[in-house]
């Protein structure tokens, strides 16, 4: 699926699979308190800090904060992956890399 060519049935679809899936993914994550609500999933660690993983209807992409810093996810043509156009980031090895940092340990998503 591209950005420009999926409908927004499609979109909400994909991007509510992908967060409840990332929900399942992290919720049993020692040091992470992980809340899915109305298609934006937080992520709280034990210090206080919050990182935000979003369905953002009108631009038809996942959005994420963290680390000060912001990436906007497209869905990747033929393949249910999420993907940042401008660095060529994707979703999922992004969480597990800002997590690993945030935990100081090595975190896979599996």
């Amino acid at each position: 699926m591209q950005n420009e060519v999926i409908s927004e049935q499609d979109f909400e679809r994909e991007a509510d699979r992908t967060l409840h899936a990332l929900e399942r993914a992290l919720s049993d994550v020692d040091g992470l308190e992980v809340d899915l609500e109305s298609g934006i999933l937080t992520l709280e660690f034990s210090d206080g800090v919050k990182y935000i993983v979003n369905s953002h209807r009108a631009a038809r992409q996942i959005w994420m904060a963290a680390e000060r810093s912001a990436w906007h996810f497209d869905p990747a043509a033929g393949a249910a992956r999420w993907v940042a156009k401008k660095t060529g980031d994707d979703l999922h090895a992004t969480i597990e890399a800002v997590v690993s940092r945030k935990l100081g340990r090595p975190f896979s998503l599996g």
